[in-house]
């Protein structure tokens, strides 16, 4: 994509967990491909419709994984200024503060700072994208029976990234002149968990206004 803001400057290719990449040859590189063309053309509602004959999961899937890699890059430019003293609390504006949990290693929620949150919520999602009984790389082998339920999760988290950035880190944005690039990610974001009902309404609270704004232009 050569029309990304990240290709200028010094912090290129900074991302803050390396990049999950899709086997080229394989039928989710396609549908990236596939993703990427329609995005070209500036549709985003009809870009993240489900293409003709694909299989649901599958599409999810690549998403999920182009998401996860376009926030990985979005927080990788402001990781400076998100910092233990900046943000002691993972928040989203004064009204809503996250506590990490995720079932396995830490099961009662714990406050951290958004630095750590953060970290532990990417490095959990890139532990879900690495598993290959939940996010088969190989053609033929079926997605889990728990895949949609895994990959709301993710969804969910990840958008808690996106809240933070915008409610605590917009100014950086706005001075790295990051600012069309976020929206448009997000924008992108949010066509897709609508479409496919993926993320329940609350959880998108933090943002509403937001999304509202930037969905109403396009009904």
């Amino acid at each position: 994509n050569t029309s990304s803001p990240f290709r200028s400057g010094s912090r290129s290719s900074k991302t803050f967990k390396p990049k999950k990449n899709i086997p080229e040859g394989s039928h989710q590189y396609e549908l990236l491909k596939h993703a990427e063309a329609t995005l070209g053309s500036g549709n985003l509602r009809m870009a993240v419709m489900l293409p003709e004959g694909e299989d649901l999961n599958e599409w999810v899937a690549v998403n999920t994984v182009d998401f996860f890699n376009q926030i990985n890059m979005l927080y990788g430019t402001i990781t400076d200024f998100c910092t233990e003293e900046s943000c002691p609390v993972m928040s989203a504006g004064p009204k809503y503060e996250y506590h990490w949990a995720d079932g396995t290693n830490i099961k009662k929620p714990i406050k951290c700072s958004a630095p750590k949150y953060i970290d532990y919520l990417m490095t959990w999602v890139q532990d879900q994208l690495d598993d290959e009984t939940l996010f088969p790389s190989k053609i033929g082998v079926p997605f889990p029976k728990n895949f949609m339920s895994v990959a709301k999760t993710i969804l969910k988290r990840l958008f808690r990234v996106y809240a933070h950035i915008y409610h605590q880190h917009f100014d950086p944005v706005i001075q790295l002149q990051e600012e069309a690039h976020l929206n448009t990610s997000f924008k992108h974001f949010i066509f897709f968990v609508q479409e496919f009902n993926l993320i329940e309404r609350r959880e998108l609270a933090p943002l509403q206004e937001l999304i509202e704004k930037l969905t109403s232009k396009d009904r």
